[in-house]
């Protein structure tokens, strides 16, 4: 008996529009102009590079996956990537000080609680997909504080089986590297490179609570986000 049931995806973006967002996509006030001048200076002081933009979906909903090091990492998805995401961001980060919810709920993000299992965190996200948006997730949880991968949590697999929407994959390389060892958070120079890898869809299932099930989908992720960081 097959565990998991992958679906069939729909075209990728042509090469010539793989950095413009939809027609139609509503962003927050600003929101297009920032995130286009922190590519440039991403591009001009970190050699920025974003290999397999053609690799995202041409529309409608997807998940982002990605290893996570510290918070350059959702900046940087975020300059690199033509939609707007709505990360699921733990309370330390969401409430660092405050100034950060108000950042927080303008860029759409997502609270979630580690602690325990966040069930309106969950609704928020599987409400955004369900109205074509992109959500972003580091399947790790909270930041790998060495610079490798860690092991996968279960909450990308119970968003992509109760969803249908597809996972991108995506490795981030240069972010530990630039903040490693920093005071201030004030980043070093380091090249930067955000690998996207093929997305899957994995067909919406009742079985999306069983924890076989999760775990599977989970590894499959997690393996390659693993490939796109060797």
């Amino acid at each position: 008996m097959e565990l998991v049931r992958e679906a069939k995806l729909g075209a990728s973006l042509p090469s010539a529009e793989r950095a413009v967002a939809p027609d139609g996509e509503r962003l927050p006030p600003l929101y297009g102009p920032l995130r286009a001048g922190t590519r440039r200076l991403l591009e001009t002081l970190f050699d920025l590079e974003v290999p397999g933009l053609e690799r995202l979906p041409a529309d409608g909903p997807y998940i982002v996956a990605a290893n996570h090091h510290n918070y350059l990492d959702g900046i940087v998805l975020c300059a690199a990537l033509p939609r707007r995401i709505s990360f699921l961001v733990m309370p330390r980060v969401y409430h660092a000080t405050r100034l950060h919810p108000l950042v927080h709920r303008w860029a759409g993000s997502i609270p979630l609680n580690l602690a325990r299992p966040d069930a309106g965190a969950i609704r928020h996200a599987l409400g955004t997909l369900e109205r074509g948006g992109v959500v972003g997730i580091f399947p790790e949880g909270p930041f790998s504080v060495c610079g490798r991968l860690e092991r996968g949590q279960p909450g990308v697999a119970l968003l992509a089986l109760r969803s249908g929407a597809p996972v991108v994959p995506i490795g981030i390389q240069g972010t530990y590297q630039a903040l490693v060892g920093r005071r201030l958070y004030v980043p070093r120079r380091h090249p930067l490179r955000v690998r996207i890898g093929a997305p899957r869809a994995f067909a919406a299932a009742r079985q999306a609570g069983h924890r076989a099930t999760r775990e599977e989908v989970t590894r499959r992720i997690m393996a390659d986000i693993a490939a796109l960081l060797s």
